[in-house]
């Protein structure tokens, strides 16, 4: 029986997925590895880390969970986005990767739009922003310019990885718009983008479709691995492109509300001629020639696990989020904003920080919890609120990540949204997709869309319950006062945190 390998490369694990032809996943193994924040705002990764965590999951499954290499036809990926790896011209790394969450990069982004303002926009339908590959490229180039001399080639994590597993240099269209120096519609770099910032355009490699095959597993690693070298590997996916298809997400009716330590709304567009001149990011989707918009909470389960860890580290995670319902709605009176290592929509701000709003004596832990779970959907209803004002309507939220595992969460995501929510059956929707895009390319089906057919099935429905709507609605009312009020004092002490570090 055929199998198909998805690699999840996310920015704290690694989790590899063998799945069947029915769709099912029949084994899988996960490794983690270490984020490295060396100072406030950065967020830094060693991509040998990737690779030895992905291979060590690999071995696993083929040495503890049965699965025959032979068995395996092809390999694709889902990846965290937007990590700058740097490569000399023997194809080794430089320097640790610089990650989606580093925000050293807020010089950079002002450089770029006083440089080219409208006219960045038009090109990448983006607007420049710290978690993007193109700042990081100019704070190497002008922060450590004897590092940048060297470079040859620049990467994304999941690209690295998947040259490491097959010798092929490429970065595939959805993870490469996230760079913002693709020329979105024309489906290129960008040389206007390259030429305005000095930047050799041959340190971009060639692109590929998600789907486009990118050879076979390299003899080298088939040692490692365990592998064999007649196994196919397919470009795979930035991870919320990956997780789009993994939800079913194929029709312009239907948003993916995702939790993991970012949160994504993201919707399928059908073509380019929607525009949200930046409000959104607009990026190339896994499927060729479609589309998506979406908008980015930084810290979104992020938040969950700082609070959890630092609050009640020794309680189980299921029973200390399901007592979030023994609160009320609107966690009697207390709002908190996930802004703790920033935020990028609606609001591009590196330095903002997060806050409790409304804290008083009767407040116990479980209103704290409450609180942070609402606070991370209002933050998702202010990205939902973009689409609205376009005229881009939807009636079903799918939901995925750490929000579809609580049905306390996803009854607060029905009742924030005033939609529909779903969650999957198989909730593993980035690994699920990338082995939807090898499925697809070794041949299985036809298309992602028919590989989606017989893939994504959905769980329970959970429906608004029109009272807490009404409740909701006022509450996001006030949450959205929160920024504007807070945005000052929080530049003020990251910078009192600057000075005093120095």
């Amino acid at each position: 029986m055929g199998l198909v390998l998805g690699v999840d490369l996310g920015t704290s694990s690694v989790k590899v997925s063998a799945v069947n032809q029915q769709g099912e996943i029949v084994a899988q193994q996960g490794f983690d590895y270490q984020l490295s924040q060396p100072k406030p705002g950065y967020s830094e990764q060693n991509p040998e880390d990737w690779v030895t965590s992905t291979t060590v999951a690999i071995d696993r499954l083929i040495l503890k969970d049965g699965i025959k290499a032979d068995e395996i036809e092809g390999i694709s990926y889902s990846g965290q986005m937007h990590g700058l790896v740097l490569l000399d011209d023997n194809n080794q790394v430089l320097r640790p990767a610089i990650l989606w969450n580093d925000t050293r990069t807020t010089a950079q982004c002002k450089e770029i739009l006083n440089q080219m303002g409208q006219s960045f926009i038009d090109i990448t339908r983006n607007v420049p922003l710290e978690g993007f590959t193109l700042p990081k490229i100019l704070w190497v180039k002008e922060n450590e310019p004897q590092i940048f001399a060297k470079v040859k080639t620049i990467l994304l994590p999941k690209d690295y990885l998947r040259y490491r597993m097959t010798g092929d240099l490429a970065m595939e269209y959805s993870d490469a718009a996230g760079t913002v120096v693709l020329d979105e519609e024309n489906k290129c770099w960008s040389q206007a983008i390259a030429d305005q910032f000095d930047l050799p355009i041959s340190i971009f490699p060639k692109l590929m479709e998600s789907i486009d095959l990118a050879g076979t597993i390299s003899d080298s690693y088939a040692t490692f691995s365990g592998l064999k070298t007649t196994t196919k590997v397919f470009g795979g996916a930035a991870d919320n492109a990956a997780g789009a298809i993994g939800a079913g997400i194929l029709s312009s009716n239907m948003v993916m509300s995702s939790i993991g330590t970012s949160g994504v709304v993201l919707k399928y567009e059908d073509s380019a001629d929607v525009n949200y001149n930046g409000g959104l990011h607009f990026f190339n989707h896994a499927i060729p020639n479609k589309y998506y918009t979406m908008g980015v909470t930084l810290a979104a389960g992020y938040s969950l696990s700082w609070f959890k860890k630092t609050f009640a580290p020794e309680a189980d995670f299921n029973d200390f989020v399901t007592a979030a319902a023994e609160s009320t709605v609107g966690a009697n009176g207390l709002l908190f904003t996930p802004y703790i290592v920033g935020e990028r929509t609606p609001y591009p701000d590196g330095d903002i920080r997060g806050s409790f709003i409304g804290i008083d004596g009767t407040h116990t832990q479980k209103d704290f919890t409450r609180a942070v779970l609402e606070g991370i959907i209002f933050s998702f209803a202010d990205i939902m609120a973009i689409f609205d004002a376009k005229g881009s309507h939807f009636d079903t939220v799918v939901s995925i990540g750490g929000g579809a595992k609580s049905p306390v969460w996803l009854q607060i995501q029905a009742d924030i949204f005033n939609k529909k929510v779903v969650s999957l059956v198989n909730e593993q929707a980035p690994g699920m997709g990338a082995a939807m895009i090898a499925a697809t390319g070794v041949g299985w089906f036809d298309s992602v869309q028919d590989t989606a057919k017989a893939f994504v099935s959905y769980g329970k429905e959970y429906l608004p319950n029109p009272e807490n709507v009404q409740k909701y609605q006022m509450l996001h009312t006030l949450y959205k006062k929160i920024y504007g009020q807070t945005a000052e004092i929080s530049h003020g002490l990251m910078a009192y945190r600057r000075d005093q570090l120095n």
